[in-house]
């Protein structure tokens, strides 16, 4: 793992007591889940779910998939998708790149796919799509739900076994401001946290 985002996650899980105990009992629920599926020697699927996949369940996503590999939690594999498809947002990318990730932008077209780095052969794909579309699992998985109007307008996901709302607040709502950058980093470091926290109980 990159040492600059290496050293982001140890910042986060020196900020574990931030987490509400109420948040807690809801993430360590994920937790459980995961150590169930290690029991089985199955493998791990999280499905982060938000209303047009564009911000907080690419977060996920990505959190996820590195704090796994940050606590060496093996055969662990992330996914995002949302109710609609739009687009990774650009202040998802501008985030992720201050932090130290490395991002590789896929064909230029309205929905791009990105490479995003965060290790020598360590990355994940992001790019917007549906929760059920052909590139995520259909059956034994968790879907983690990152904004309440996808908990709201999706009452069931065919296949899922664990589904949680992990709901957060959407940066979405400072885009333009003067404190864009800011609130994105703000909830950028949110769901590091959660998720760093989820894996740290594994095992």
């Amino acid at each position: 793992m990159k040492a600059e985002i290496k050293s982001y996650c140890l910042e986060r899980i020196q900020e574990f007591a931030l987490i509400p105990e109420a948040r807690k009992a809801l993430l360590e629920r994920i937790a459980k889940y995961i150590n169930e599926k290690e029991d089985q020697h199955a493998p791990i699927q999280l499905i982060y779910v938000c209303t047009h996949n564009s911000r907080r369940s690419h977060f996920g996503q990505l959190w996820g998939a590195v704090a796994a590999d940050y606590y060496g939690v093996k055969n662990v594999n992330t996914f995002s998708g949302g109710t609609e498809a739009t687009a990774l947002h650009k202040n998802v990318i501008h985030t992720l790149e201050n932090i130290g990730f490395d991002v590789t932008n896929g064909a230029e077209d309205e929905n791009k796919k990105y490479i995003i780095l965060f290790g020598e052969n360590k990355s994940t794909l992001c790019f917007s799509k549906l929760y059920n579309a052909p590139e995520n699992p259909k059956a034994n998985f968790a879907a983690i739900m990152t904004c309440s109007d996808a908990e709201d307008n999706c009452p069931f996901i065919p296949g899922v076994e664990l589904r949680i709302a992990t709901t957060y607040d959407d940066p979405k709502m400072f885009d333009g401001t003067d404190q864009e950058t800011e609130k994105y980093a703000e909830r950028c470091a949110q769901i590091a946290r959660e998720n760093l926290y989820v894996f740290s109980l594994v095992g």
